[in-house]
């Protein structure tokens, strides 16, 4: 399997890192909305999760609706979701790959002591064996502001 691409705007990559250091030391998570592997906007989730927030973020079917449900009224699709990692590395653990779909890309950003640092893409193979770390590139982006890219 060839790396996979994923490209996201100054915004989204400034708004998903805001939102990794915002909720420090619990992981953020949300949905990622585009189109044809170009990431334009995010939907910010709530992390719930029965296991606590610190280690773990969950997306209910309910959030997933409204992710989709966001996605379309942004004229775009759901490419996937990201989350930060607290304290640790911007690498999958085995909860990300028990809870991962293959046809998703997976940004997560490492926040450490309350600052975002690495970002990192990812894809489950379709056997969901494994992740495969795509290449995040960055695009052309009319608004660098991270507001406009944010959606709730």
């Amino acid at each position: 399997m060839s790396s996979q691409h994923l490209t996201i705007t100054s915004g989204v990559d400034a708004a998903i890192r805001i939102h990794g250091q915002q909720t420090y030391p619990h992981e953020c998570c949300g949905a990622l909305v585009g189109r044809d592997g170009v990431v334009t906007a995010i939907v910010a989730l709530p992390n719930t999760t029965d296991e606590g927030p610190r280690r773990r973020f969950m997306v209910r079917p309910s959030d997933y609706q409204l992710a989709e449900r966001r996605a379309t009224e942004l004229g775009g699709e759901l490419l996937g979701f990201y989350h930060s990692h607290p304290d640790h590395p911007a690498r999958p653990s085995q909860y990300d790959l028990d809870h991962a779909w293959p046809t998703f890309a997976y940004i997560i950003v490492a926040v450490a002591d309350g600052t975002a640092t690495d970002m990192t893409v990812w894809h489950l193979q379709e056997d969901r064996s494994r992740f495969e770390e795509g290449s995040l590139k960055h695009g052309e982006n009319s608004h660098p502001d991270p507001t406009p890219a944010v959606h709730r």
